[in-house]
């Protein structure tokens, strides 16, 4: 019996961490979306150049 109550902790930990790798993830694609957009107006403001 406790084999079985280890096997499933063992998955639904396995699921929580992917679902925070995904989470993660999407919110360092956000991070670095923002960043680039930054970036441009940064080189277009020094170029002389409004956005």
């Amino acid at each position: 019996m406790s084999f079985s109550f280890f096997s499933t902790f063992a998955v639904l930990f396995n699921l929580v961490l992917l679902g925070l790798g995904v989470y993660i993830l999407i919110l360092f694609i956000k991070l670095a979306h923002r960043g680039i957009k930054a970036l441009d107006i940064y080189i277009n403001e020094k170029r002389g150049e409004r956005f």
